[in-house]
């Protein structure tokens, strides 16, 4: 008996020996197939940069950053060719804050609602809907922003060009307002109960609580939240390529037509430039331009998280 029960025990020693050792392999399998998943996001951003890079050094070794700079005008694609970037950086900015004056304060509002004041039945079911507008291709926006948004501000301001700024950001801001309203409705969802139950029990309206003690709480997050969507807005190419027009000059007046940083790369992607000449290599340095001022963004985005985020016990 004492034979068979060591028998036994070293039989079911055996067994888990070996079970461990399968149970550690998968692990180290799936250990390495996620290393090599980090290491190829990592090898194709690498890359990304080195193509930027490789055709911006080639492209300034013909024109100055002087000239690139410090230009205002933007006509490489024709026989007097000038290559001041300005219009192009100005035309990217007055779509990126039209679209973030609809898209913040209605994503704001839309994340406290979800927050504060929807029951759980409600929110269950408002914030697919509302995500929803970020499956939409922005295809289907540009067109949306053309043959429906134009035509309403047309009979608002006569003066409305068929291709404006206008309509590209306000179909914009409704674009990336589902990313204003989820990343910022986590980051109030995030802040602890406890603090709404003080402010409830010194006589705080909901109101009163959802303004001054949520939303000061959560302000990194919601901080974050905006700098993504203008990231986001900044580097949107459909809509502002089928609704804003290509005329690159510089203006501040949002019914005009004008030219945005991507709309120019689509323009010059479409196979018309002879490959290799000096206007095709233009769509690197302005790549190159919006790749920086995007990663600068991303980098306050991540500065402002981690600087000025709340920790709770």
């Amino acid at each position: 008996m004492a034979v068979a029960k060591l028998e036994s025990q070293g039989i079911e020693r055996r067994s888990l020996s070996a079970s461990k050792r399968r149970r550690a392999a998968g692990e180290s399998a799936i250990q390495a197939v996620l290393f090599l998943c980090a290491v190829v996001s990592i090898v194709t951003t690498l890359g990304i940069i080195y193509v930027l890079l490789q055709e911006t050094i080639l492209f300034f070794q013909q024109v100055s950053p002087l000239e690139f700079f410090g230009d205002t005008r933007w006509t490489p694609l024709f026989a007097s060719q000038r290559f001041g970037v300005w219009p192009l950086v100005v035309g990217t900015v007055l779509v990126a804050v039209g679209a973030m004056v609809v898209a913040l304060p209605l994503g704001l509002l839309a994340a406290i609602y979800l927050s504060e004041y929807a029951s759980d039945r409600m929110r269950r079911i408002l914030k697919p809907v509302l995500e929803i507008l970020a499956g939409i291709p922005t295809v289907v926006y540009g067109y949306f922003a053309l043959t429906f948004v134009t035509p309403l501000l047309k009979q608002i301001f006569p003066q409305t060009q068929t291709f404006n700024a206008l309509s590209a950001s306000i179909v914009m801001g409704i674009m990336i307002l589902p990313t204003v309203a989820s990343i910022s409705e986590d980051a109030l969802s995030a802040v602890p109960r406890s603090l709404r139950e003080a402010a409830f029990g010194l006589g705080a309206t909901r109101f009163e609580v959802a303004t001054r003690i949520v939303v000061p709480a959560a302000l990194s997050g919601i901080s974050a939240a905006f700098i993504l969507a203008i990231s986001r807005a900044i580097g949107e190419t459909m809509i502002v390529a089928i609704a804003a027009g290509q005329q690159p000059k510089i203006t501040f007046n949002p019914l005009e037509s004008i030219e945005t940083m991507t709309a120019y790369i689509v323009q010059v992607s479409l196979g018309d430039t002879p490959h290799q000449s000096l206007a095709y290599k233009t769509i690197f340095a302005v790549g190159m331009l919006l790749f920086v001022m995007t990663f600068g963004l991303n980098l306050v985005s991540h500065w402002i998280t981690r600087r000025f985020r709340e920790v709770y016990e």
